[in-house]
């Protein structure tokens, strides 16, 4: 049996999407800054599914710009809104995904801003006391915050920390990859001035990904080349792509009450299996607890084994079962995971990250705990 548990870093895109990509392969495959016929059907495309983005997020069109992904809109709302708007000071926390904390730093590095990192607790949950703190002592700041841990699945109030920022006057960005197309985003009403998405995180293109920023938040652009993306991107669209993360995203929306009670239902009877068959295990961050965390993340703390040690996902691999010891992006590292490390996680204890889908079944979830039980040489 092959199972797959690791769709925090990838999902396998719906048919839907792939059959609503398809014309754009074959037929309409006009450059969309093209006026003859051929270009303009598919400018049409992309308005389409930009009008759709923003109707989906309550937010206005003209506040969408599609992207390669995630990583390009999070370094384009943190490098060009420190350029645009003055910033000489930015906060973030260490939990943060790469996309953020790399590019932080190499601004930091740069003289561009001083750079203040925010305490986390052995939950990994952020200091909020010590931002607002930050934010008194350093007027016109930016401020970094993720919706929700890729690697732990903590989950941040966005409502909270937005009105915080407000009222200092701060440039609020939060990188939302892991809750796009899985928790509802009224932008009209929820006090960001920017956020990323990346379709591949909700059965959508690799490839596809868009930023938003407020309008009256205006940056400037990270590419250069041509008047793409309302002079906001160079290079020409992504038009499969674009396609793609539109019907993704409305796919999402369609039903995601019910895709949240499925994965929901999965996620607790894996703990409950988990914790009735090996009693020491643990779950990392918040990832265990429905209120604060990521529906769709479950971090495994399971308990120390000889045989195991630093084989657990290669094991687990050998029983056809793909998880993460952490985020995708820092596969092939051997720092290990920041955000483990961040909390002050027991070395000792292999850490496993699950992560779940609309597509995963409940015969893949009690397969990987027998699996999980043979491993760790339990019987019954």
């Amino acid at each position: 049996m092959r199972v797959y548990l690791d769709n925090a870093a990838t999902t396998a895109m719906d048919d839907r999407v792939i059959e609503a990509m398809l014309p754009f392969m074959r037929q309409h495959y006009g450059n969309p800054s093209s006026v003859h016929s051929h270009g303009r059907e598919v400018r049409s495309a992309i308005e389409k599914a930009r009008k759709k983005v923003a109707e989906l997020l309550n937010s206005s069109p003209t506040e969408i710009f599609f992207t390669s992904g995630g990583t390009e809109a999070d370094n384009t709302a943190l490098v060009c809104g420190i350029e645009t708007h003055g910033i000489k000071h930015a906060i973030t926390s260490p939990i943060e995904h790469h996309a953020v904390l790399h590019t932080l730093e190499d601004c930091a590095k740069k003289g561009k801003v001083k750079l203040s990192l925010l305490d986390v607790n052995n939950k990994g949950e952020i200091n909020l006391d010590q931002l607002r703190e930050l934010l008194q002592a350093n007027p016109n700041s930016l401020v970094s915050l993720m919706h929700a841990n890729n690697e732990i699945g903590n989950i941040n109030d966005l409502a909270a920390i937005g009105g915080m920022t407000k009222e200092y006057g701060a440039f609020f960005h939060s990188d939302t990859v892991q809750t796009m197309g899985h928790f509802v985003h009224d932008l009209k009403n929820l006090p960001v001035d920017a956020i990323v998405s990346g379709g591949h995180k909700f059965h959508g293109p690799k490839g596809s990904g868009f930023l938003y920023v407020r309008k009256d938040k205006k940056i400037h652009p990270f590419i250069h080349g041509g008047a793409q993306e309302r002079n906001m991107r160079g290079g020409t669209e992504n038009v499969i792509g674009i396609v793609g993360i539109a019907k993704a995203l409305e796919l999402a929306y369609e039903d995601m009450a019910g895709h949240r009670a499925h994965i929901e239902g999965l996620k607790k009877h894996f703990i409950e299996s988990l914790q009735y068959h090996l009693p020491e295990v643990g779950f990392n961050g918040l990832s265990a607890d429905f209120e604060k965390s990521l529906y769709t993340v479950l971090n495994v703390s399971l308990p120390p084994s000889e045989e195991n040690r630093g084989m657990l996902l290669f094991n687990l691999d050998l029983h056809g079962i793909s998880a993460s010891g952490g985020s995708a992006c820092s596969s092939g590292a051997t720092v290990g995971s920041h955000v483990l490390r961040a909390i002050n996680h027991d070395p000792e204890r292999e850490s496993v990250r699950f992560s779940f889908s609309r597509f995963t079944t409940k015969e893949e979830i009690d397969y990987t705990v027998e699996k999980l039980k043979e491993l760790y040489g339990v019987t019954v």
